[in-house]
């Protein structure tokens, strides 16, 4: 534990040990193993137990407005219409009409 003093001295070592205990509750890692992964992610317990559960990043792409919210519902909904009658173009399900 001394170790990690010497290199992080920002966080105390009370909230170090905190943080390693709840990290080997939520895994199965030593705390070796748990103080490692700790460094790796910045002393981020939450983020090390999602990566060990394998849980994605979240990439949001936020909407400027609500006209281009708005817009965006549009296009999708007229792309997968689209999709779904050429589907049935190609199935011969459509009547043509006289």
């Amino acid at each position: 534990m001394s170790n990690i003093l010497n290199t992080m001295s920002i966080i105390e070592t009370d909230q170090i040990d905190e943080k390693v205990q709840k990290i080997m509750r939520q895994t199965d890692y030593s705390q070796e193993i748990a103080i490692e992964k700790l460094k790796e992610h910045g002393f981020d317990e939450i983020a090390t137990i999602k990566a060990y559960l394998g849980v994605p990043k979240k990439t949001s792409s936020q909407v400027k407005s609500i006209n281009q919210e708005i817009y965006k519902q549009l296009r999708t909904k007229l792309d997968s219409s689209m999709r779904d009658y050429h589907g049935r173009v190609e199935r011969g399900e459509v009547k043509k009409v006289v």
